[in-house]
């Protein structure tokens, strides 16, 4: 096969630990639209939800059961934040807001517009849209 013919790498999935992986992954749900892929037991003892659609995911892990995990994590510590694109941005900050997120740092710039918030484990995530903006004609 011809370089000109492969298609770039991409990113299949993100794993990141959380306190309750069952909890985070029905977060996303909630706000992404995204549903379970697979969730069972991790290698470590503790437990994977993957979350996402046909083609991504986020793997939420969590520790096993007697193992700490922290409250929350300190920014930047092991990623500065995951970005997440959609279609719709007002809809996804309105579902942000009703998950309990407070959204900051909006900016729109080409090529889009974007917020982040932080999770319950202050996890960064950065919520972008390339869409265009339709303007209200009412």
């Amino acid at each position: 096969m011809t370089q000109a013919l492969r298609r770039p790498a991409r990113i299949e999935h993100v794993n990141i630990t959380v306190p309750d992986s069952e909890h985070a992954a029905l977060i996303f749900e909630q706000i992404f639209g995204w549903h379970v892929r697979w969730r069972g037991k991790a290698i470590s003892g503790g437990h994977t939800v993957h979350v996402g659609s046909e083609d991504h995911y986020l793997a939420l892990h969590s520790l096993p059961p007697g193992k700490p995990c922290p409250e929350r994590f300190e920014k930047g510590l092991p990623l500065n934040h995951i970005g997440i694109e959609v279609d719709d941005i007002v809809a996804i900050e309105t579902l942000v807001r009703q998950a309990g997120y407070a959204p900051f740092g909006h900016d729109d710039y080409e090529p889009g517009r974007r917020f982040y918030f932080f999770d319950e484990s202050n996890i960064e995530f950065e919520v972008v849209s390339y869409a265009p903006v339709l303007e209200y004609a009412g």
